[in-house]
């Protein structure tokens, strides 16, 4: 008994977190389970954080003395239906560096929210550090793709992706602020 009460809300934003997470690692599965070369180590640590993260919203819904409600897409969804499925490894690094940088953007966003309960506040601040992690291997793994790809091609896969967060994020948001007003 954590002695915490989660509002319908509130459970209803740590179970979105959860699935994002599940989904996360399944895209990164797959994405492992292909590739070769020198960032095979680094997708696969990806995966296994990712799938971590999913356990430790599961197990930070349950220290509350909830279950997390299932949900059937994910934000990550979101980004396929406005852009489609990567088409290059490239594409893959540079969809995550936009997600990644909007997910540390987006939990310290929350973070920052009055009376957050302690198991959440745990449960971001331990995700986060690894979401830095993949900030930077990412952004390197794109540095070390420039020679192939260009940094030109680079930079507008970076700017059509980012233009689909801006526009899914503010969607998210906007159900966000709607779920919560109807407090």
């Amino acid at each position: 008994m954590s002695g915490v009460e989660l509002s319908e809300n509130e459970l209803w934003v740590a179970s979105f977190y959860r699935n994002s997470e599940m989904s996360g690692a399944m895209f990164f599965g797959r994405v492992a389970r292909t590739i070769r070369g020198p960032l095979q180590k680094d997708v696969t640590h990806h995966f296994a954080d990712e799938s971590a993260h999913a356990f430790y919203w599961t197990d930070c819904i349950d220290k509350l003395d909830q279950r997390a409600i299932p949900m059937r897409d994910a934000y990550q969804d979101r980004y396929m239906d406005a852009v489609g499925v990567p088409a290059s490894l490239m594409e893959v690094m540079a969809i995550t560096l936009v997600f990644e940088k909007r997910t540390i953007g987006h939990y310290n966003q929350h973070l920052r929210q009055e009376n957050v309960p302690a198991p959440v506040r745990a449960t971001i601040e331990k995700i986060m550090l690894d979401e830095r992690w993949h900030v930077r291997y990412v952004r390197d793994a794109l540095q070390a793709m420039e020679e192939r790809y260009g940094v030109q091609e680079i930079e507008d896969t970076l700017a059509r992706y980012t233009a689909a967060d801006i526009e899914i994020y503010g969607k998210v948001m906007a159900e966000f602020q709607e779920r919560f007003a109807a407090q």
